[in-house]
């Protein structure tokens, strides 16, 4: 099965670009980063990158700096969501104690791959049955199944999707996992889960890693190590993901060169640098102050991506495909949640 398929005759709505100059577009999503920081230093439960979605689909629809973000603003804003993700991306390896997830055992390992495999394949499929737009399908299944906006970026990278179908897709993830927060928790008794599994439950279903913190605690701090654990597992698996991506499109592309003159490359230079993060922060020669600076660059980085994604953002348009997504986000939910319940009832 292709990875990939774009529908033919796809409308594509194009952005005037006034300027080429990034920096009023970078210093905007720079202040958006901040304010989103600003948010939820004030109101904990609200997940900082979940914010700075929220603020850039906002003040791409507001009269007045709407014609800032789609004029001037545009060139910084396109470039904070393609060149800050990938850094941000690369930091994030450096959060992955590849050590720690292998002390967890191999049929958890093999748990999580059997989760992430069949919420990938089961939301593609299901997606393309819905006849979303573009890669929306492919992106959406990624955000489920692996680590929400931040996979969504990465792969993005490769496959060249447009940022409208980028920022619906971080759209749709970002408020089901959301959601999750509020509801996961409530489901802890009447499933009979322990703490123990009631932790490795939401780091198995729940997309973004600040959104299985904010779950996982509800159950205490043992539920909250087990969810961070198993959800580090399934970031691991993010690396080898956009790779079959990147092959899918080199295939696809095979003898066809990019406007630079050159070929795709088989293993993007962002997902080395997300490999070698993980494999330095195994050797554990980085001190503690090294990896919590490092943390925060990839707060601020991944939040001034988002910013810039979520400006990209035009409700009319994602109105009009607004069920199918709002179908297909359920329908994920369900597979997701249910695939990692009964792989957690099988490994506990």
């Amino acid at each position: 099965m292709a990875l990939l398929h774009r529908p033919q005759g796809m409308a594509v709505r194009h952005v005037s670009r006034e300027t080429s100059t990034p920096w009023p577009g970078l210093a905007l999503a720079a202040g958006g980063a901040l304010v989103a920081w600003c948010v939820h230093h004030l109101v904990p439960a609200v997940p900082m990158l979940t914010a700075s979605v929220v603020l850039g689909i906002a003040v791409a629809h507001v009269p007045g700096p709407r014609t800032f973000v789609r004029g001037a603003a545009r060139a910084g804003l396109s470039l904070a969501g393609r060149r800050l993700m990938r850094i941000g991306i690369v930091l994030l390896g450096l959060g992955l104690g590849l050590d720690q997830v292998l002390r967890l055992g191999w049929t958890t390992v093999a748990m999580v791959v059997g989760v992430v495999a069949a919420t990938f394949f089961g939301t593609l499929w299901l997606g393309r049955r819905l006849g979303l737009p573009g890669d929306q399908p492919l992106l959406i299944a990624t955000g489920y199944s692996i680590c929400g906006a931040s996979a969504i970026g990465a792969v993005s990278e490769v496959s060249g999707s447009d940022e409208e179908d980028v920022a619906a897709s971080v759209a749709l993830v970002t408020l089901c996992g959301t959601l999750a927060i509020a509801v996961l928790p409530l489901l802890q008794d009447p499933l009979a889960l322990s703490d123990l599994a009631f932790g490795r439950w939401v780091g198995a279903g729940v997309h973004d890693v600040g959104q299985v913190v904010a779950t996982a605690q509800t159950a205490g701090p043992d539920a909250l190590g087990e969810a961070v654990l198993v959800k580090l597992m399934r970031v691991a698996l993010l690396a080898p993901l956009v790779a079959a991506v990147a092959f899918s499109v080199r295939a696809r592309r095979r003898g066809v060169r990019t406007p630079s003159g050159r070929r795709p490359a088989p293993v993007p230079l962002f997902v080395a640098g997300f490999l070698a993060a993980a494999a330095l922060r195994a050797t554990g020669v980085l001190p503690d102050v090294a990896l919590e600076w490092a943390h925060t660059a990839q707060e601020a980085l991944l939040a001034a991506a988002l910013f810039g994604l979520g400006s990209a953002v035009h409700l009319p348009t994602l109105a009009r495909t607004g069920g199918r997504a709002a179908a297909l986000g359920l329908g994920a939910w369900v597979v997701v949640a249910g695939v990692s319940y009964g792989g957690v009832m099988l490994t506990v």
